[in-house]
């Protein structure tokens, strides 16, 4: 479960507003939806939207998409692909970091389905955090093929089947914070530990046949903060919404650089 903070010095106030199910609605879900607008100068709240299921689709993005539509246009939260493929509607769910386009609202067990942004980050309104660190470390590490030797006269960069199938499963990642996010060292170190997306994305490129700056990028990484806070807590593992393995490619850049000295 990924721990919600508020921002410093504010608290949930108790005037949350509560919008009811129209008359008549017979299958009925309530949604507790934080609401924060920086800009308005007052304390963060929380929301209760009465959806009748009967009338809304499956997901949880489609519930909020109902509530924006039908109900309260105010509402803010980013969502793009409603295929899991973006990474855009990544929030906190009943208490777990997940993409609300594929979160089940019959998968959330409690009466109520409760709705935050993502933990420990800036909020920028509502369910929008402020991703700009998060893109900066992701950049940090330099994710693109880096070489020296000269490309192929006659075509592309090779590489077996073997080698693609290593970089398969970090090149799946979607960016969508879910991983870094629920992690208890990214939390308190933000601004020095890289955390697990950024590093699973390092990991695809040491890893990668065809790059020819592993050294460098090992080098890079030998940090007591940028690589070694990580404590293998798994947070990250349980909540990438792709099944990706973070901490798994945490551990493999470790390893890499111990082989190094010896």
């Amino acid at each position: 479960m990924a721990e919600f903070q508020l921002p410093p010095g504010s608290r949930i106030s108790n005037d949350g507003k509560t919008f009811k199910a129209p008359e008549g609605a017979k299958k009925v879900r309530r949604f507790q939806i934080y609401r924060f607008d920086p800009d308005s100068g007052q304390n963060p709240r929380v929301d209760t939207y009465e959806i009748d299921m009967a009338t809304c689709g499956p997901m949880v993005l489609d519930a909020l998409i109902k509530i924006k539509n039908e109900i309260d246009p105010t509402l803010s939260f980013r969502r793009s692909c409603r295929e899991g493929i973006c990474g855009s509607c990544a929030m906190n769910i009943d208490g777990s970091n997940t993409l609300a386009c594929i979160k089940s609202c019959a998968d959330v067990k409690g009466a109520d389905v409760r709705i935050y942004p993502l933990p420990h980050m800036p909020v920028i309104k509502d369910l929008i955090p402020d991703l700009t660190q998060f893109y900066a470390q992701y950049a940090a590490v330099k994710p693109w093929l880096t070489t020296r030797s000269p490309a192929p006269p006659d075509g592309e960069r090779l590489q077996s089947k073997e080698d693609q199938e290593k970089i398969d499963g970090p090149s799946a990642c979607i960016l969508c914070a879910c991983c870094s996010t629920s992690c208890p060292s990214y939390w308190w170190n933000s601004d020095r530990y890289l955390g697990p997306a950024a590093l699973l994305a390092a990991y695809r490129w040491i890893v990668d046949s065809r790059d020819d700056s592993t050294g460098e990028r090992l080098d890079a990484l030998e940090d007591p903060f940028r690589l070694y806070r990580c404590h293998t807590i798994m947070n990250c593992t349980e909540a990438c919404p792709k099944d990706l393995n973070p901490a798994r490619a945490i551990g493999e850049i470790k390893r890499m650089i111990a082989g190094r000295r010896h």
